[in-house]
């Protein structure tokens, strides 16, 4: 296995503080702008939802393949992602990343080895891994939409 992996994108700016981002192979390409706090258009996707959204996508991946190779069938899994900026003495950052998962499983004695799995997704995803910011896992467990276990 290979001991490490390249992921290339490009970007092209479009206007003032907008452009489109795309990646060999990949379609489509995806229009972006700074967010309107930022003096960019509304109603666009944002480097900041990229970065929010890189997160999600790895979470409930990483989640995914550990329930294959545990053999754990489960209903669904929602998830909320939450990034906050904030400011301090160097500029902006991300301050904290909040996943907040909602797995629906089929049975309540599930509930405990699907939240042990969230939280092992948590720690094991690699782009949680990869920021600087905190990651905050805010799981909620459902049993045929009874809530039993956070």
């Amino acid at each position: 296995m290979e001991s490490s992996h390249a992921y290339r994108i490009n970007a092209a700016l479009t206007s003032d503080r907008s452009g489109h981002v795309s990646a060999p192979g990949i379609e489509p390409s995806l229009v972006f702008s700074a967010p309107p706090e930022f003096q960019g258009r509304a109603g666009v996707w944002t480097p900041e939802h990229f970065f929010v959204a890189a997160v999600a996508g790895c979470y409930v991946s990483t989640f995914s393949g550990m329930c294959i190779a545990s053999k754990f069938a489960f209903d669904s899994l929602d998830l909320e992602v939450e990034g906050i900026l904030g400011k301090d003495e160097t500029g902006w950052r991300f301050t904290q990343v909040v996943l907040r998962p909602t797995l629906q499983v089929g049975r309540p004695e599930d509930a405990d080895r699907g939240n042990r799995l969230l939280q092992k997704a948590e720690k094991n995803c690699l782009i949680g891994r990869s920021i600087a910011c905190p990651t905050v896992l805010e799981a909620v467990i459902k049993t045929k939409g009874v809530k039993v276990a956070a």
